[in-house]
């Protein structure tokens, strides 16, 4: 179950972008768990679509640029896809398949029985999806049971 911290984690402006050197694209996410994220955060409030950059930086915190308005999630997240596919600019894509396929990403599973996302992360990093090679897809995969 998705906890009020983690769903804060996700739904608010606390992670530093900054000094990112390396970033995963069309990352594809189980399509349940855009479902889930989408649902969890509904009613949360944010000024931006865009969570990799643009923010207006005070005190070491990201805040809303000027004139931003909080508006609820669904104004800029108006589907679970549009979610997956803009907060983080185009590091993720909802992907149509299911949690257990082995095809996509799962932002939340039981860490005790081993991380389904390590596999799914070697699959696309193979060399015959040469467009998806990056190491830091594998090291997203290694924190996401940090995150929940």
């Amino acid at each position: 179950m998705l906890s009020t911290n983690f769903c804060l984690l996700l739904c608010r402006t606390q992670v530093d972008p900054r000094g990112q050197a390396e970033r995963v694209l069309d990352a594809p996410l189980c399509l349940e768990d855009c479902e889930r994220w989408w649902a969890d955060c509904r009613t949360s409030h944010t000024c931006k679509s865009n969570w990799l950059g643009g923010w207006a930086w005070s005190r070491g915190k990201p805040r809303c640029p000027e004139r931003a308005s909080c508006r609820p999630f669904p104004h800029h997240f108006p589907t679970p896809a549009h979610l997956c596919e803009r907060i983080w600019s185009g590091s993720f894509r909802a992907s149509p398949e299911r949690r257990g396929s082995g095809r996509c990403l799962q932002k939340w599973f039981e860490p005790t029985q081993g991380n389904p996302n390590a596999e799914v992360a070697r699959r696309l990093a193979s060399p015959a999806r040469s467009w998806a090679r990056c190491p830091a897809l594998l090291a997203f995969t290694l924190l996401l049971p940090l995150l929940s």
